[in-house]
């Protein structure tokens, strides 16, 4: 998949895609309103479920709000963020095992007011360098120099980083892919990162089928035996998804 249809908020700004996209913005904006969401944790229940290409285009819509937004690439497993947006991939990990900073490897980006720090080269040990103090400071120094920090976790149920990072963030966004999810497995990624004090926000439920009268996606959510149907685009927040977030 090229750049260009993976940053299709950026690409093709007038697209119902990219509407989507921005509804999203918006949801998540008012998934907590008494307290700022600084810290965004995009994760997925498994692998291949559209979640570093959601991650991108959130962090591309609300940049074009004018916040200022830094996207980190903490799939230590299978980095992507830096080949959609065309970085070199020194980022994170550099930062974890070198004597390097934030400010040396943050990039610029083609979009205004959004920065990337890639995930840097693949360790052998992704998990305790998630769950490092130092981590923690990254993290923090981050926030100093932007309005919200988005993050780009692996899948919950594989692997325990997300997990791990599940308790760093303000708010976890789940994206689930729909032709292939089981029910089982997106319940144990929920109870996975409550179990790791992690807030959910929300779940992204993608590649539903299309209505060509209409032109607009179904998105299907379901609160255990109740399932609805809701005409919302391409994108939908599920908002009360077992969500802890005060």
């Amino acid at each position: 998949m090229t750049q260009q249809r993976k940053l299709i908020v950026h690409e093709d700004a007038k697209s119902p895609i990219a509407e989507a996209y921005r509804t999203l913005r918006t949801n998540i904006q008012f998934a907590r309103v008494d307290s700022d969401l600084r810290t965004i944790m995009f994760t997925s229940a498994g692998p291949g479920e559209g979640k570093s290409t959601t991650t991108a285009n959130t962090a591309v819509a609300i940049a074009q709000t004018g916040k200022r937004v830094i996207i980190v690439d903490c799939d230590l497993r299978k980095p992507v963020q830096h080949k959609i947006f065309g970085k070199r991939n020194r980022g994170v990990t550099n930062i974890l095992v070198e004597e390097l900073t934030v400010k040396d490897l943050v990039q610029d980006t083609d979009i205004d007011n959004l920065k990337i720090l890639t995930s840097g080269p693949i360790p052998p040990n992704p998990s305790e360098l998630l769950g490092s103090y130092k981590m923690q400071e990254v993290i923090a120094a981050l926030q100093e120099v932007a309005d919200i920090v988005i993050i780009d976790a692996p899948p919950t149920v594989a692997v325990t980083d997300a997990c791990v990072l599940a308790s760093k963030v303000d708010g976890i966004v789940l994206v689930l892919d729909s032709k292939a999810i089981r029910p089982e497995m997106a319940q144990k990624a929920k109870e996975n990162l409550l179990k790791a004090n992690g807030c959910i926000l929300g779940v992204i439920l993608n590649r539903v089928e299309i209505e060509e009268e209409h032109a607009y996606y179904y998105y299907y959510y379901g609160d255990q035996k109740k399932i609805e149907k809701i005409r919302f685009g391409y994108i939908l927040m599920r908002r009360k998804f077992g969500s802890t977030c005060s």
